[in-house]
């Protein structure tokens, strides 16, 4: 099935294509756009933004790859990134990975039981200054405790359907 953008975001692609003098310049937040409404850069999403864009898909393929905030593969509504760098993990990221492993019963790169969480590894997330932290989506929340954590995440679980998406 084709993709196509709904027509609030193309029109949000038409005022990004204002703002730069070369197409390739605004593929990334092109890309962002797509993946907020699908949820995940599928092929269907590459062929889609390499035509919109005229470039080819070969490009859009590396672009895709070489930044973490696109997912290849589809992803529950809450992406659930912990940060392991040396920082987080000297002051418990590693107990809070564990926790969410037990939790969500999936480990890094799987999705949750009930579908509403995806958990991923980082390997900085550039707050060390207050390790451990975890990314939800777009958020940070910093200083955690598992406490604090199964707080964050119940109230992330009960706002979210399964596997809803923004559409």
């Amino acid at each position: 099935m084709a993709f196509a953008l709904t027509q609030e975001r193309e029109q949000q692609v038409q005022e990004i294509l204002t703002r730069y003098p070369d197409s390739r310049a605004a593929l990334l937040p092109v890309l962002w756009l797509c993946q907020k409404q699908h949820g995940w850069i599928s092929p269907e999403v590459i062929t889609f933004v390499a035509e919109r864009l005229n470039l080819s898909t070969a490009t859009i393929k590396g672009v895709v790859t070489f930044y973490t905030m696109f997912f290849e593969e589809p992803v529950a509504p809450n992406v659930v990134w912990v940060c392991r760098t040396l920082s987080c993990d000297l002051r418990g990221a590693k107990c809070i990975q564990e926790h969410l492993e037990r939790r969500f019963r999936c480990r890094p790169g799987e999705t949750s039981e009930d579908g509403k969480f995806t958990l991923l590894k980082a390997e900085c997330l550039a707050a060390c200054g207050q390790a451990p932290m975890v990314q939800i989506n777009e958020r940070y929340f910093e200083n955690l405790d598992t406490a604090t954590l199964d707080k964050i995440i119940d109230e992330h679980a009960n706002n979210t359907p399964r596997s809803a998406h923004e559409g």
